[in-house]
């Protein structure tokens, strides 16, 4: 067993994953978001994928879907556009349902006290 080599690789490869120490055995584990978007400006500036894929320890088809999902994204992005508040008619028609639900809740809650009868439901104990 001493004169294995391999034994030794392989407990000290078992001892590294133990320790947390995987990215010294060449394992990169779970990508962040942040470590994502570094690869993925990597690619968009124009570096091989291949090359960052191999320094990664990435694959590339990995790789070719977080750009992916990074380009929908910002394109989603651009493409939603925020409720202008200066819009006159879109204010007045805010306003309108803010005082329909307004005038629901109230109608809800006198609905509520008719139903009591004027006493709130009595609390139940657990036995």
């Amino acid at each position: 067993m001493a004169g294995n080599g391999r034994s030794g690789g392989r407990a000290s490869e078992g001892a590294r994953r133990a320790t947390g120490d995987a990215r010294a055995a060449g394992e990169k584990g779970r990508f962040s978001a942040r470590r994502k978007r570094e690869a993925v400006l990597r690619l968009l500036r124009g570096e091989s994928l291949e090359a960052v894929s191999r320094e990664l320890g990435v694959t590339a088809a990995r790789l070719s879907r977080w750009r992916d999902a990074f380009v929908d994204s910002g394109t989603q992005g651009l493409k939603s556009r925020a409720i202008d508040v200066d819009d006159d008619g879109e204010r007045q028609r805010l306003q309108a349902k803010i005082g329909e639900l307004t005038m629901e809740i109230e109608l809800l809650n006198k609905k509520v006290d008719l139903l009591e009868g004027g006493h709130p439901l009595p609390t139940r104990r657990s036995r």
